[in-house]
């Protein structure tokens, strides 16, 4: 497999993982449906279909949902190659306010196995996953803990923090202000919306958090059933999952990802596993990977490796 080589203009981590969302206009062609949980919640689905016998299931990362130009991106790419594709809202990203408090999360794979389970059920001789970053981690735990689709065949993901401590110890600083200023805005309205929706939330302690760690330590971790954020981190790191995938699976992280610390990367993870390969380019920043032509590294990667493993 060709490894990835960033054009000059892109000279920095930085400039890698913002220019693609700032630039890139991708819009394909979607189906709602929503799926109705035993718990009285609900999730969106997005299908894109053109008959194919072969899925792929595509999952957003922190504070994205099924419209973000990388999730088209990567589903007008697995489409062209044949696939059909979905993809879905976690609880809390999509437009309508959900019906239970409890929101998505870094290792809230009791809702990707719905969703697999609701999409097993579908006549498609073989399923494939691809996620980003959250979505990524979400799919590594999900595949670790077994029980998953006889005919789930391989998954890849993408920039995924596989130790969330050491993830967010990263994002904390100083150098990635932008990106922690932008999730923890962006979390903390969710639960404003939250709120002004008849949920209880300690408004006064949420405008006193300036950190992403005491956001999840008062709000995600608790939710969550997490004693708080280490607790948190430490239980849904896909690192400590990954020895028990079963399925060919790609791990494609760039070694200048400004998310992902020291840790996410060997020694520091197992490479023992023969299902599991990595790729760790020298570039490509935080889900990035731009190249020129329409079609990016990240989503050649992945359908190559789709295709390979079939």
């Amino acid at each position: 497999m060709k490894s990835y080589k960033r054009p000059s203009f892109l000279f920095n981590a930085h400039l890698e993982t913002i220019f693609p969302t700032l630039s890139r206009r991708v819009r394909v062609s979607q189906s709602p449906e929503r799926l109705e949980l035993e718990d009285g919640d609900f999730l969106d689905l997005y299908w894109s279909k053109q008959g194919s016998e072969r899925l792929v299931v595509v999952l957003h990362g922190l504070e994205g949902d099924a419209h973000r130009v990388y999730i088209q991106g990567m589903i007008r790419a697995c489409m062209q190659a044949g696939f059909d594709c979905l993809t879905f809202n976690y609880r809390g990203c999509g437009e309508e306010v959900n019906r239970l408090k409890r929101f998505y999360h870094s290792g809230a794979t009791d809702d990707v196995r719905r969703v697999m389970d609701h999409v097993g059920k579908r006549d498609y001789k073989s399923i494939s996953m691809v996620g980003f970053s959250l979505g990524g981690n979400l799919i590594l735990k999900y595949l670790g803990e077994g029980a998953v689709l006889p005919n789930l065949s391989a998954a890849v993901a993408v920039s995924v923090p596989l130790d969330l401590l050491g993830c967010t110890l990263e994002i904390h600083k100083r150098r990635n202000f932008i990106y922690h200023d932008r999730f923890l805005r962006s979390l903390k309205e969710k639960v404003r919306r939250k709120s002004a929706h008849g949920f209880d939330f300690d408004l006064d302690l949420l405008e006193k958090i300036d950190r992403l760690w005491d956001f999840d330590d008062h709000f995600t971790a608790p939710l969550g059933g997490f004693a708080g954020a280490e607790d948190y981190y430490i239980s849904c790191s896909s690192k400590n999952f990954i020895s028990e995938i079963k399925i060919p699976t790609l791990i494609l992280n760039a070694a200048n990802d400004p998310f992902l610390s020291e840790t996410c990367y060997a020694p520091h993870v197992s490479t023992e596993n023969e299902m599991i390969k990595f790729m760790q380019p020298e570039h490509g920043g935080h889900v990035g990977f731009f190249q020129k032509g329409g079609l990016y590294f990240s989503e050649w990667a992945a359908v190559s490796f789709l295709n390979s493993n079939i």
